[in-house]
């Protein structure tokens, strides 16, 4: 059963409050995998690979 109270005020946070909240809900969390990223210079990279690997052998 739900009630419902009128007149209740809360007190406002004490700073050193805030700061614990405020660090707990900026707090990064560890990554779950290390799956790598995309990275703009490796494409000058793979461009090359692809230039430099054999060509497939021609059907006579």
């Amino acid at each position: 059963m739900l009630t419902h109270t009128t007149g209740t005020t809360l007190a406002p946070a004490a700073p050193a409050e805030r700061d614990m909240v405020a660090d707990l809900m900026t707090t990064r969390e560890a990554p779950v995998s290390d799956a790598p990223v995309w990275a703009p210079e490796a494409i000058g990279l793979l461009l090359l690979a692809l230039l430099l690997s054999p060509r497939e052998p021609r059907e006579k």
